[in-house]
């Protein structure tokens, strides 16, 4: 009987994880980035917001798999998209905002006290796809 209490609680923990609602007011906000950081939890960047740089940006977000937009878009200025792992499905939320001549990128995890880089290899490897595709 204990054994299908826990089996119980640790599905319902996964479902959880894979369908709770994100919501835009929480996680679409200013990501604040001042400087590159790597952190526990995620990675923050800016780079230079050059003429369509956002565009191109979202566009390279979005063919990201299991990649979508939560709130707002390159015309308004800020975009939140969420990608969730493969097997498990944990959501990671990534922010970017125009701020006057920079893009701030900020990526983070929802659940859990570390990323283990996952956000940092990911938005790095945006900005490099991001690099080539400008040549």
């Amino acid at each position: 009987m204990v054994f299908f209490a826990i089996l119980i609680l640790a599905v319902g923990g996964l479902a959880w994880i894979r369908f709770a609602p994100s919501d835009p007011a929480v996680w679409n906000v200013d990501p604040m980035v001042t400087a590159d950081q790597d952190l526990a939890s995620g990675v923050r960047r800016r780079i230079d917001a050059e003429e369509g740089r956002f565009v191109r940006l979202n566009g390279i977000i979005l063919a990201t798999p299991r990649t979508e937009l939560l709130a707002g878009g390159p015309e308004a200025g800020r975009a939140t998209y969420v990608t969730r792992s493969l097997w498990m499905g944990f959501p990671d939320y990534t922010t970017v905002q125009q701020s006057e001549d920079q893009l701030e990128i900020f990526a983070r995890q929802r659940f859990g006290t570390s990323d283990m880089g996952v956000n940092r290899k990911r938005v790095d490897g945006w900005l490099q796809a991001l690099r080539a595709a400008e040549g």
